[in-house]
């Protein structure tokens, strides 16, 4: 019975990643988020790997913005829906694919399921110079590193909770992947199929899970925009105020670095390490600031234990540590 009730218990979950998973990105997010990369596109091939030619909003984006921005190709592919009147025309066994050149529009079916880790779909991105889409947050870790592995430049949806991977901030301490210029604090609604939204009225708070827009049930998650392409936000220096005390910035208990509490309270004068909230990222330059790495695997190396910084025996939030390359500048 106990292996029955686990069992079940695991289906239900992979049922709630799924539901979660169908979460989509609203038209203006995109173009706030995009816009900012133009420069990136022009002569590229775009594939949004995640995306119903018809009905994804980044298949419309760079279908209107295609001669503007000088794009080359455009490809987009979509997984089977096992329910063609909600969010795609395939049926429940093939995938679709959408193939524009700006003059010669090409759809058809895929031979396989249009998974991202497919080896037809694999073979489209291996053609592509940049993917964006928003992909299964439940596939994080598994479609950022495919990505990498085919070295392709991205602009991403993610949850935020993604920065905190072993594998997903290597990649941001060693300036392989960065926080869009989207700040990691907007509230960010999508898009969510009709059941779903039931249920997270049903069992969800409002303006927590969901909030209601003219009348229409739009999820929120904690997501926020993961990137490689450089922008000019990346390369502005914060600007620091503070200066170090020891009252005002406590030393961690179980590590050797000062905590901070806000961004915005960086000392300008402290050369040391620091823990600084998760939102830090929002403001990281990598010309100004050295990310040493993250609370709960800085740690285990240290103790051979999973833990959070800890203050007067108390843990304290996730910590990013990071040193002031410009202390005292």
């Amino acid at each position: 019975m106990a292996q029955k009730a686990k069992k079940a218990n695991q289906n239900l979950a992979k049922a709630k990643d799924a539901k979660q998973d169908e979460f989509y990105t609203q038209p203006d997010d995109i173009e706030e988020e995009l816009k900012h990369y133009k420069k990136h596109f022009r002569g590229k091939t775009v594939y949004c790997n995640c995306d119903d030619p018809d009905i994804s909003e980044f298949s419309k984006f760079f279908k209107a913005k295609f001669n503007e921005w000088g794009l080359k190709r455009l490809i987009t592919t979509c997984y089977k829906n096992e329910n063609p009147s909600e969010r795609s025309r395939n049926d429940s066994k093939h995938g679709v694919c959408l193939d524009w050149d700006g003059k010669k529009k090409t759809t058809r079916p895929l031979e396989g399921d249009g998974d991202f880790r497919s080896g037809e779909c694999v073979a489209l991105l291996e053609q592509a110079d940049i993917v964006v889409t928003n992909p299964p947050f439940s596939l994080f870790r598994e479609y950022v590193a495919q990505l990498v592995e085919h070295g392709k430049k991205f602009v991403i949806l993610g949850n935020k909770n993604a920065i905190t991977y072993k594998d997903v901030f290597k990649l941001i301490k060693e300036n392989r992947m960065w926080i869009g210029v989207t700040p990691m604090g907007a509230d960010l609604l999508f898009d969510v199929p009709e059941e779903y939204a039931k249920t997270m009225v049903a069992t969800g708070k409002e303006g927590s899970n969901y909030k209601v827009v003219d009348g229409i049930v739009k999820g929120r998650a904690q997501a926020c925009w993961f990137t490689n392409l450089d922008t000019r936000k990346r390369h502005n220096d914060l600007i620091l105020y503070e200066t170090y005390t020891p009252d005002e910035y406590p030393k961690y208990d179980n590590y050797d670095a000062i905590n901070v509490n806000k961004t915005k309270d960086i000392p300008m004068d402290y050369d040391g390490t620091m823990g600084v909230p998760v939102t830090f990222l929002d403001k990281y330059n990598p010309d100004q600031f050295e990310i040493v790495g993250i609370d709960r695997i800085l740690v285990e190396k240290l103790t051979g234990k999973v833990s959070r910084f800890h203050i007067e025996g108390k843990e304290i939030y996730a910590r990013i540590v990071i040193k002031n390359k410009k202390a005292g500048a």
